[in-house]
């Protein structure tokens, strides 16, 4: 089968390649390497079955060559990372809204089952934890640049589902709650590598906000294993899936376990919002996912608890320093 992958050279995405190919699939990776990084996926270049385009999954004549010849489309391009948001709020919602018209409009085209990476983001502020998929949305005010990420992600939810309803477009929409694992970066804000590339080098870490916020993360290991048996399952389509763990854990405890894990030297160093992005920042203290949906669905539960991916992190990241 011939499957293409938007964002494929990012830390899901190189993943979900790796599968893929495994699988016996024809593999094509579209990503402008804006976020994602040829380091991700230099081990399949020359891959039987693997291609890599740079390029903008914006450019509507590229992915119109690609899509024609298409069987499945993974759509995870996007722009993602806090500091990214919050630095480039314009950059982070034209790539989100236009990136999914196009490829929405090329797959109803040519009647390509697509798949949305979308994020528990879309669920704002709501305090209604666990949340469940039908559950009420509510953000921020609009002064909070963070919003437009969610905002935008839930356009492309949106549209998703009108293009199903209207034409019956197969499209499965998954909502990513903090997936972690080898090969993530730290550059755009995220926590998990920031923590640990900042304990292995003995490095105070520092925590945003009080730390008592809590988030559950999942094993990038279990995310890929799932978004591929959803889009084989008759009867996804149409619907909206978190995918993620319900193992929870605050920013400071995360901190903790990983100086523990590490053997680290490291301090914890709590600073403000405003003093980490220059500005005021609207977060909220818990989110955590009902399952129960995607448990149905195909069976999921994670293999992955916290310790074990904070592992596989750690032992990437050790790995990646000693080369250097």
């Amino acid at each position: 089968m011939q499957v293409l992958i938007t964002g494929g050279a990012g830390f899901i995405g190189s993943h979900l390649a790796e599968k893929l190919l495994a699988q016996s699939h024809v593999v094509t990776v579209i990503d402008d390497l804006s976020t994602g990084s040829m380091d991700n996926i230099s081990h399949l270049m020359g891959s039987p079955g693997f291609r890599f385009v740079r390029e903008s999954v914006r450019n509507e004549m590229m992915m119109t060559a690609l899509v024609e010849r298409t069987d499945m489309i993974y759509h995870l391009a996007a722009a993602v990372g806090v500091q990214l948001i919050v630095d480039r709020p314009v950059h982070t919602i034209e790539t989100n809204i236009h990136g999914s018209e196009v490829v929405l409009s090329l797959a109803n085209k040519f009647r390509t089952p697509v798949l949305i990476a979308s994020t528990s983001e879309v669920y704002g502020k709501s305090d209604a934890v666990p949340f469940r998929e039908d559950a009420d949305v509510v953000y921020g005010c609009t002064a909070y640049s963070r919003w437009s990420y969610a905002a935008s992600k839930a356009i492309d939810e949106f549209l998703a589902l009108a293009y199903y309803q209207e034409t019956q477009l197969p499209v499965v929409i998954c909502r990513f709650f903090n997936t972690v694992g080898p090969r993530q970066t730290g550059a755009y804000g995220m926590v998990v590598p920031r923590f640990v590339q900042a304990a292995l080098r003995n490095e105070p870490i520092r925590v945003f906000g009080t730390g008592e916020q809590s988030r559950c993360f999942a094993c990038v290991f279990d995310v890929v294993d799932a978004v591929t048996k959803l889009m084989v399952t008759p009867g996804a389509a149409g619907g909206v899936y978190n995918i993620g763990s319900t193992e929870s854990v605050t920013i400071r405890g995360l901190a903790e376990k990983i100086i523990e894990m590490t053997g680290s030297r490291s301090a914890i160093e709590v600073i403000s919002y405003e003093q980490a992005y220059g500005r005021n920042f609207d977060d909220m203290m818990r989110r955590v996912p009902d399952l129960g949906r995607i448990e149905g669905a195909i069976g999921y539960r994670p293999r992955h608890n916290l310790t074990d991916t904070l592992k596989l992190v750690i032992e990437h990241e050790r790995a990646a320093m000693a080369r250097r």
